[in-house]
């Protein structure tokens, strides 16, 4: 949502009543760009916080040449949401989708709808969160997206007498960038980004299992992904800024247990991300699982380089299974 600080001062109620007309919009468009059967939900009551110097418009459009309608990337996100599939056969359990986009985009068709319907398949209950981008004047800066993906979660667990599944059997999977979120979210769980607000608020930050697919982990060189480095700390970050924002040194022993999968030939965030996070949690004696595929490339989603299914899915699932969440 656009906000000029003189019309702010300006405007008053007339102001009011135009921002609540363009979040209005914005979550009609995020509902236009998901199919039928998804559920779009605000993921903020009123006001998304820390918005007072936020100019930016929120876009989104075809995340390739090829893509269809529903595969689509938003960018100056301004009103972050949950994209909801209910699945016809519920197992009890939910999923928190975090897609990836290198923290300048969000890429919710590839790695939030497709990912959505085939664990909606399998009886999950999937979330998939549109987050806020740090590099668009939110007053949390590089925490906009985290105070996101923490509300999403507790939002997640609020819902499930709704929704008909377990609170405790809450599931984080993210990919590139968006792993970098879901590892944050899941291994620094007593970052407190805000204030108590509302009861959802007041929910845990206990995801039963985690897994984190092509992650971005460090930004530190040489391994950094650069551009989702620059994103979120900045091209002149020191050198203690840029291990503060990375993963693999700072696991806390309520960090659930993870999954990584990774392409070895990855040339946009070398497997060597993967292998650092796997080593801080054996350091931290966090259960672990690593899948290392031989191709695969970057972001490739549901589907390896030659058509055929990847494999992540279903060993994640037993993985899942192992730890509680099914």
């Amino acid at each position: 949502m656009t906000i000029d600080r003189r019309t702010l001062i300006a405007g008053g109620t007339a102001l009011g009543l135009a921002a609540t007309a363009k979040r209005a919009r914005a979550a009609q468009a995020a509902q236009a760009a998901v199919p039928p059967d998804f559920t779009v939900l605000p993921l903020w009551p009123g006001k998304v916080p820390g918005g007072e110097h936020v100019t930016v418009a929120q876009e989104q459009g075809p995340r390739s040449a090829t893509s269809d309608a529903y595969d689509t990337f938003f960018a100056h996100v301004t009103t972050p949401t949950l994209t909801v599939l209910r699945p016809a056969k519920p197992n009890g359990a939910a999923l928190l989708m975090i897609p990836g986009g290198g923290y300048r985009r969000v890429v919710l068709g590839h790695e939030g709808i497709n990912i959505s319907r085939r664990f909606a398949r399998a009886g999950f209950t999937c979330f998939s969160l549109l987050y806020r981008l740090p590099a668009d004047g939110w007053a949390a800066g590089p925490e906009a997206p985290l105070q996101d993906a923490q509300r999403a979660l507790r939002t997640v667990r609020a819902l499930a007498g709704r929704y008909g599944y377990d609170a405790g059997r809450v599931g984080v999977i993210g990919f590139s960038a968006g792993g970098h979120l879901a590892g944050w979210l899941t291994s620094r769980q007593s970052v407190a980004t805000q204030a108590v607000n509302d009861a959802i608020d007041r929910e845990p930050l206990a995801p039963r299992a985690a897994a984190l697919i092509y992650p971005v982990i460090t930004m530190t060189a040489p391994l950094a992904h650069n551009g989702s480095r620059v994103e979120l700390i900045g091209e002149t970050a020191s050198d203690e800024r840029r291990r503060a924002y990375s993963l693999e040194n700072a696991i806390q022993p309520t960090t659930p247990p993870t999954f990584l999968a990774h392409a070895i030939d990855d040339k946009t965030v070398p497997v060597e991300n993967s292998l650092m996070m796997l080593a801080g949690l054996r350091a931290a004696h966090i259960p672990a699982e690593a899948h290392l595929f031989e191709t695969g490339g970057h972001g490739f989603g549901l589907t390896l380089p030659d058509g055929t299914p990847s494999p992540w899915p279903d060993l994640f699932e037993s993985f899942a299974k192992r730890h509680g969440l099914l």
